[in-house]
């Protein structure tokens, strides 16, 4: 079967409460057929996650395994507990030309640039107006308790760090432009030559109908 276009692999990342999880979900609202990446992880769920929806919640004998058998596209230890991608579903998802969409870290981002997945990766940064923001944000979530959030508030800044390995970096002070902002650059990047496997028979094609006018 023949397809129009490759998958992208696109790559959300940021400090935790910068707004990567809220427009990641706005992206999935703008277009339905971009499939999220559901990671594997080690922790405990949290009220109201379910199993193969939000996580698969993995046994950490089970998500070793895992990657020592190369099962996962990418994984990190984080907050003392597993993260990772499952390769399988991922693979087949781009191969019918579907992208998929992963809320990652800068240390998964980086495995799946370097894989051989990279060629097809997309790579976004979000960072927060100010760390004043970024604060109030997590503080305003209610999901994190305050020792939590010191942690996280630590461990912003070794995220934001790594901002110049990413395609793209967006400053989300507001989350309506960021939005507009995203989708711009998915559309543009769905273009790009190494997304399109039909353009070399296209390309052949023309030059056969060149070489045959006369």
């Amino acid at each position: 079967m023949s397809i129009d276009r490759r998958g992208l692999l696109i790559i959300l990342s940021s400090p935790s409460g910068a707004g990567k999880s809220t427009l990641a979900k706005r992206l999935r609202t703008w277009d339905p057929e971009l499939s999220f990446s559901v990671s594997a992880t080690t922790r405990n769920p949290r009220v109201g996650e379910i199993d193969g929806k939000d996580y698969h919640f993995t046994e950490e004998a089970d998500f070793k395994s895992m990657v020592s058998s190369g099962e996962m596209l990418e994984h990190a230890h984080v907050f003392g507990n597993f993260y990772g991608s499952p390769k399988g579903p991922v693979q087949k998802t781009i191969d019918r030309g579907r992208d998929v969409l992963f809320d990652i870290d800068w240390q998964g981002a980086q495995q799946i640039t370097n894989s051989a997945l990279g060629p097809h990766t997309l790579s976004i940064f979000l960072l927060p107006p100010s760390i004043t923001e970024l604060r109030r944000r997590l503080e305003n979530r209610g999901q994190d308790d305050p020792e939590t959030i010191a942690r996280r508030m630590e461990k912003s800044w070794d995220e934001i760090s790594h901002w110049g390995g990413y395609d793209f970096v967006l400053v989300n002070d507001d989350l309506d432009r960021t939005e507009e902002q995203l989708k711009t650059i998915i559309s543009a990047t769905r273009l790009r030559r190494s997304q399109q496997p039909h353009l070399t028979d296209h390309v052949r094609a023309l030059q056969t109908q060149f070489e045959d006018t006369p």
